[in-house]
């Protein structure tokens, strides 16, 4: 296992600050939720940041009175935890989004399409412990929506939601950038997930949530939006 290079946290030549300093000059926030892969400069850049989040994550379990020279489980565990948010749990925050097929709805197609469950997996951003959950996707499409294809409804939710979210605003982004690309007449979400934040710590309670984001068609239409519901629960 290679060295870690200390890092002094008020470097001003730090890769994160260079970063955020690209981010203040467009006028860009940078939540938790937020993807800021267009202000990342390729991939030697995100290696570098990678290289920054481990060594302070080391100084992060130095704080904690672990030995991480000695302790054969613990070294290394900064790289990986490093590797882990960059381009596994939160990989949505630092990468652009998939690839998504486009293809024009040359059949007119009109009717109900009714996409999950669609796993989900995402972090609580106020603790950074997980949210594991099921999402069910439903659209009516207008001869000049485009179309997607099925495995990419999975591709954009994960990108979305692989991110420090709150369940809420999680699912209206995704409802956001679907509706954007699909353009169609209704789109309705449905996600329930455990949290736990709730489970792990504090009340250790077992209850999940289940929330819902209605637009166009299902939310003007209530025999629509009473059938997408239905055809979920069953």
């Amino acid at each position: 296992m290679k060295a870690i290079t200390p890092v002094d946290p008020g470097a001003t030549t730090a890769v994160s600050a260079r970063i955020r300093a690209r981010l203040a000059a467009a006028g860009k926030r940078f939540h938790a939720n937020d993807n800021i892969a267009e202000y990342i400069e390729g991939e030697a850049e995100l290696a570098a940041l990678e290289a920054e989040v481990a060594a302070r994550m080391e100084a992060v379990l130095e704080a904690l009175v672990i030995d991480t020279a000695r302790d054969h489980n613990a070294r290394g565990t900064a790289h990986r935890v490093a590797r882990m948010f960059l381009h596994e749990v939160f990989r949505g925050r630092y990468h652009p989004m998939p690839r998504v097929t486009e293809f024009p709805n040359a059949e007119r197609l009109n009717e109900l399409m009714i996409v999950g469950p669609i796993t989900v997996r995402s972090a609580c951003s106020h603790h950074l412990v997980p949210i594991l959950g099921k999402l069910w996707i439903g659209v009516l499409p207008n001869e000049r929506s485009n179309l997607i294809g099925l495995s990419k409804y999975s591709r954009l939710a994960n990108w979305v939601m692989s991110r420090p979210q709150i369940q809420e605003e999680a699912v209206i982004q995704l409802a956001d950038l679907l509706e954007s690309r699909m353009q169609p007449d209704g789109l309705a979400l449905v996600i329930e997930a455990d949290h736990f934040c709730t489970q792990w710590r504090g009340v250790k309670d077992e209850s999940h949530m289940v929330n819902s984001v209605m637009r166009g068609a299902f939310l003007q239409n209530t025999a629509l939006r009473r059938e997408f519901l239905q055809l979920v629960r069953s």
